[in-house]
């Protein structure tokens, strides 16, 4: 079994309903690929790149899963637009009904034409570093020799503004799960 972080994130409803009721469901779905170990609280988030949007409702879990990187990936581009996501015809980091990105999986590096892990732009975005820390602080990403504490700090000093932009959510459909 490989570990499979997995970012979530909406601004948007879906037919399951608001924001946090769609990754609520996009949750258990994740569940048909394997055993969720570990999940974040919600958070508020402000929108990064077009900011003429809804804040996001984000979240991180932890997929124990046998799926391989490209065919977990073909899994969760299916459950989107399951829930109504049209990646062809959105506006780039416009609003969605949902987002489900790997950041990473295991220690493995790819780098191919729509795979990229761990994820890109992990380190510079709140909206992912926060919910991460909160399940695996300690977690150290290929790539950076630097931990998610220590990227998450880094983030703060260099970018407060986003940083701060990060809100924890109460939800009593989202329980958060024990750390793994």
């Amino acid at each position: 079994m490989r570990t499979a972080y997995i970012a979530l994130g909406a601004n948007l409803p879906s037919w399951a309903g608001p924001p946090a009721a769609t990754l609520g469901a996009a949750a258990q779905r994740l569940e048909e690929f394997g055993q969720l170990a570990a999940r974040s609280s919600l958070f508020s988030t402000e929108p990064v790149g077009f900011a003429e949007q809804p804040r996001f409702v984000n979240a991180v879990v932890a997929l124990e899963t046998a799926l391989g990187p490209h065919d977990l990936l073909k899994e969760l581009l299916a459950i989107e637009k399951d829930f109504g996501r049209d990646r062809l015809n959105g506006i780039p980091n416009g609003p969605r009904t949902l987002d489900l990105d790997i950041l990473l999986m295991d220690d493995l590096e790819i780098h191919e034409a729509g795979l990229e892990l761990p994820h890109p732009r992990l380190h510079e975005r709140a909206f992912v570093l926060v919910p991460l820390r909160e399940i695996a602080p300690e977690l150290r990403i290929v790539g950076r020799g630097r931990t998610v504490a220590e990227l998450l700090q880094a983030l703060h000093r260099s970018r407060t503004g986003e940083a701060n932009a990060v809100v924890r959510l109460e939800n009593d459909q989202w329980p958060a799960a024990a750390q793994s």
